[in-house]
């Protein structure tokens, strides 16, 4: 697979022939330009994962790919009019797209505090036809799949984590490779303290590695 990180949460993903765009958000940048997406999957509505300024003009360009997001985002979007029909994807579902399934999971965002309402969150899974779980997008929680995973990207900072959870997360998971994201809230500063650590702590077996923005990578 090749996977680009546009910041943030934003991520391209090229496998076996598909093109998935996973949570273009106000925090990133490049996934403007991008054209031949098979599908658009948001994971919640917060804007860091759904800059709705700039959805219109990313599914004009690429208007066959499949949009897909959680409940509440694909109702919210559809109340808006200008970022085209978007679908649910619900627990438990399984959806082809171009070459692979999609499958969605998790349901919840993390808690940020008791007092601020929990939103919904659709943690993504890709399987290929080779390889179950291939691929993961948490969005904004730390769902355990209680499956293999291949390649994870990793949510390392957030106003609802503190170091130790992505370390817990990691080690949970397991994966074959991870990589780091949701790190636009951070300084360049704390981004290299948190990865050190979570390099440091990560389990046995698992490369961590952090992608440099924009540059496609294959894993």
């Amino acid at each position: 697979m090749r996977v680009t990180h546009f910041g943030h949460s934003c991520v391209l993903l090229d496998i076996d022939g598909t093109r998935l765009l996973f949570d273009p958000g106000t925090l990133a940048s490049g996934f403007e330009s991008l054209t031949g997406l098979d599908a658009v999957l948001i994971t919640h509505q917060h804007p860091d994962h759904a800059d709705t300024a700039r959805l219109p003009a990313l599914i004009e360009a690429n208007p066959a790919a499949a949009r897909y997001a959680d409940p509440e985002t694909a109702a919210q979007l559809a109340d808006r009019g200008d970022a085209g029909r978007w679908s649910v994807m619900g627990l438990g579902e399984r959806i082809a797209i171009g070459t692979v399934t999609v499958r969605g999971t998790g349901g919840r965002h993390a808690v940020i505090h008791p007092e601020l309402p929990v939103v919904d969150n659709i943690s993504y899974v890709v399987d290929t036809a080779t390889r179950v779980g291939a691929f993961m997008h948490p969005g904004d929680s730390l769902y355990i799949p209680f499956e293999r995973i291949d390649v994870l990207a990793l949510p390392a900072a957030a106003p609802w984590l503190k170091i130790s959870e992505p370390v817990d997360y990691l080690r949970a998971v397991a994966p074959r490779l991870a990589f780091p994201i949701h790190q636009g809230v951070s300084s360049a500063a704390g981004r290299e303290i948190h990865n050190t650590r979570i390099d440091e702590m990560k389990p046995a077996g698992t490369d961590f590695r952090v992608l440099d923005e924009g540059v496609p990578t294959d894993l």
